[in-house]
């Protein structure tokens, strides 16, 4: 079927006379200005060209303009001159607030931007083609840029962005600490699509990201990529931890890619001036600067302000919160995420990170199959994968020693094929199609913000050019010893750390456990002195004691329910300046919000505790 756009501005107004074209630009014109019955001076990128023209439409990526002859003229948006881009964005925008905020007329449940004759057929419901043209909302024009991969529609109160969530430039290249995860397309489409508030309402009491919102997507971007909070769930910046690319993303557990920090590269591609992502409570991100230029000043602690017209939004920033640092729109928090929200689908295992590794390269040598080359201490491994279109995807993992393992991943039927492997220590063997996950190389259990602790049946500390965490209470079976439970003494265990900077003015140390509802706080100490590399068993005149989640100064000794092991985890924060708690209560999400700039290094001891009957 022949597909044509819907996105099309009028403008509506006087199109008349004048027109001047100079082979150079007068230094000092300013090209924005506007001339007589609607006439402007227009400017391509390059500085070679002006010309007098009214503005007319914007379509497919073109600017329509009218001569003062009355004769159409197209140029291409990505001609013209940053000043100019962001006029048509301005104007874009100002016209489709006006239609958002007309009442709708037609009694359609539900606006597609379908292109093609098909679809808009369906949307009428009979077999003539369709000739009604729904009012598009305002942010149906940001997404445009991006709409041959991207299915996007409206109803009254949303607009849903479908997505697989995969952008157009490269990706992971320049991660210095990886999960090894891999980008994967996700199904966010249909039900499981983004959806965006049409209507921002402020809330009461705006909610910051600081502590909260530490799983799932805060965001979304232009291109249809979920943005997550620049912390991740250690309430550690993500961006300054090297786990971010050069396009600051990285993928979580379920190998779906997704930004930290704003994605302001996009605005190579709309434009500057125009939002680059929209909060999940509606309100837009913009780049740097303002829609004119200008430099963005006045802004409030959620990294936003309100424009002439009393319209909020947000701004990137270069240093933290990056983007919208909190919600000043309403939103719904259920399970530590924004909800509702799409989820991402794994077809694999989740790997430990792989210390010491720095990505270096990652390319699509054909459609569908890609190449991620790392380095470690100067030798090369590989992940080569090709993705079928049943949603397979076959493996070839080629380490730093060159040894090469294979594996096919299916929807439901996680590893299969491929090499022999041992399985974990102090596992039995994992039964047949099971077998656990290639492991590149040496691990250490570092997490990511939508990564669950690394299931490990030893402790072990992280490194990763942060601090060295053990326990001499803490075997070789990786087991918390009774002692330290509730089916014991419940004294706080023994720790040590190593390997903190020189610069390091205060420690702080947290005990943690993510349960299927919420992470669990056990044991909080802060204060303590930068002289101090551990803390002794039953602990209690070094630093000062933290509330737990029972509200008590103490240490909470475990005291896990139901079947099974669970893990455990000890984080040590070597700090710039000692945590500023006067006015708060001392939690460890409290804690972490206020360590948040003064974290020079940090490392976990994970262990495991298993209640005894």
């Amino acid at each position: 079927m022949k597909r044509r756009s819907l996105f099309v501005l009028l403008l509506s107004g006087a199109l008349s006379a004048g027109f001047a074209a100079i082979a150079a630009a007068h230094p000092g014109h300013d090209h924005s200005e506007q001339g007589p019955a609607g006439m402007r001076t227009w400017k391509d990128a390059s500085g070679t060209f002006e010309l007098q023209a009214s503005f007319v439409a914007v379509a497919d990526n073109s600017v329509q303009l009218r001569k003062s002859d009355g004769a159409l003229l197209s140029v291409a948006l990505e001609r013209l001159s940053d000043a100019d881009r962001r006029w048509v964005v301005q104007r874009q925008a100002e016209i489709r607030r006006l239609n958002v905020e007309t009442p709708q007329a037609r009694g359609i449940p539900m606006q597609v931007a379908a292109d093609d004759e098909a679809d808009s057929e369906e949307l009428a419901g009979n077999d003539a083609p369709a000739t009604r043209k729904p009012d598009e909302p305002a942010m149906h024009a940001h997404f445009q840029p991006f709409a041959e991969t991207l299915k996007l529609r409206w109803d009254d109160e949303y607009y849903y962005v479908g997505s697989n969530g995969m952008p157009e430039h490269p990706m992971m290249i320049g991660i210095r600490a990886w999960q090894q995860q891999v980008p994967l397309p996700q199904k966010y489409f249909d039900d499981n699509a983004w959806r965006i508030p049409l209507h921002p309402k402020p809330a009461a009491e705006p909610a910051s990201a600081k502590g909260r919102f530490l799983r799932g997507a805060i965001a979304l971007a232009v291109n249809g990529v979920p943005i997550f909070n620049p912390l991740n769930n250690r309430g550690d910046d993500a961006y300054l931890f090297g786990e971010l690319d050069e396009w600051g993303g990285h993928c979580g557990r379920a190998d779906d890619y997704h930004y930290h920090v704003a994605p302001v590269h996009l605005e190579k591609t709309v434009g500057r001036g125009g939002p680059i992502a929209y909060a999940l409570d509606g309100y837009p991100i913009y780049g740097y600067d303002e829609a004119d230029g200008s430099k963005v000043a006045g802004l409030d602690w959620l990294n936003g302000h309100k424009d002439a017209a009393g319209n909020y939004h947000y701004h990137a920033t270069k240093t933290y919160p990056y983007l919208n640092g909190g919600f000043y729109g309403e939103v719904v928090e259920r399970d530590g995420q924004v909800d509702p929200q799409p989820r991402a689908q794994p077809v694999r295992e989740f790997l430990p990170p792989l210390q010491g590794a720095k990505i270096t390269d990652f390319k699509s040598t054909q459609p569908g199959s890609y190449e991620l080359t790392y380095d470690v201490d100067g030798k090369l491994g590989y992940v080569r994968y090709t993705i079928a279109a049943s949603g397979a995807v076959d493996f070839t993992f080629v380490d730093t020693a060159g040894k090469t393992t294979t594996e096919t991943y299916t929807s439901g039927r996680r590893p299969g094929g491929g090499g022999e492997r041992s399985p974990r220590p102090g596992q039995p063997d994992a039964p047949a199609g099971r077998r656990p996950p290639p492991r590149p190389g040496n691990a250490a259990p570092l997490r990511d913000e939508n990564m669950a602790p690394p299931t490990r049946s030893t402790a072990m500390s992280t490194t990763a050019g942060r601090l060295n965490v053990s326990s001499a209470a803490i075997g070789r079976d990786g087991k918390l010893p009774k002692e330290f439970t509730c089916d014991g003494s419940g004294i706080s265990p023994p720790i040590a750390w190593s390997g903190a900077p020189v610069e390091t003015k205060s420690f702080a140390v947290s005990l943690w456990h993510t349960a299927p509802d919420r992470e669990k706080s056990y044991w909080v100490v802060y204060d303590i002195p930068p002289g101090v590399a551990s803390l002794a068993k039953n602990s209690r005149d070094v630093g000062r004691l933290g509330q737990n989640d029972k509200g008590r100064a103490d240490y909470d000794p475990m005291c896990s329910k139901g079947p099974g092991a669970k893990e455990y985890h000890i984080t040590v924060y070597a700090l710039s300046a000692p945590p500023d708690l006067a006015n708060v209560e001392p939690t460890r999400a409290n804690l972490l919000a206020a360590i948040r700039d003064t974290t020079l290094a940090s490392g976990t001891l994970t262990y495991r505790y298993e209640r005894e009957e």
